[in-house]
């Protein structure tokens, strides 16, 4: 399934893609504000030349459980509410009101030894702070966070995944046992 985004309103309309031959043209009309706008289907891209792993942000939004993966760059990733013309650098696509669209900062480093360093920075100017586990982080406080930090911004919980480990599948019934 394929998900495009209103131009008008940035709603979500979803579609599945393997129905529909490369090069076609789709016409949608968006429920909710009734643009209409075409897509094409393009052809299957050549694999990008691998570009250097400094680990990676799950975000699993409470609202809709959509699953994002959010890759990280070196030095700070800015994380925040997608808003048309906002000039963070790691956007998470959420309808959560609570999550500022400059809510926190993750600054990844390496030290000498050449290892990446994780270090979280809350950037909320309306109060609702940063999470990691049951710490709270106010505006500008600092914690050194590691692969499995659960981090949450309003109602929306992400997962820092470190740069080398692999992300791992679990089931519902493995999550709670």
């Amino acid at each position: 399934m394929k998900r495009v985004k209103c131009p008008k309103c940035d709603n979500y309309l979803t579609f599945d893609e393997t129905k529909y031959v490369e090069g076609q043209t789709l016409v949608f009309e968006c429920p909710e504000c009734h643009r209409q706008f075409g897509v094409r289907i393009a052809a299957p891209q050549a694999a990008a030349p691998a570009e250097e792993d400094f680990g990676s942000l799950i975000v699993i939004e409470n609202v809709f459980h959509y699953k994002q993966t959010l890759p990280l760059r070196l030095g700070d990733n800015v994380v925040g509410r997608y808003v048309r013309g906002t000039d963070i650098n790691t956007p998470i696509e959420t309808t959560d009101p609570s999550v500022d669209t400059t809510h926190c900062v993750i600054n990844v480093r390496r030290n000498r030894q050449g290892q990446f360093i994780y270090t979280l920075r809350d950037a909320s100017t309306d109060g609702t702070g940063t999470f990691v586990g049951t710490t709270f982080l106010r505006y500008n406080d600092r914690l050194r966070i590691e692969d499995g930090t659960i981090i949450t911004i309003g109602a929306t919980t992400m997962i820092l995944r470190a740069a080398g480990c692999e992300e791992e599948e679990t089931t519902a019934e493995e999550r709670t046992a």
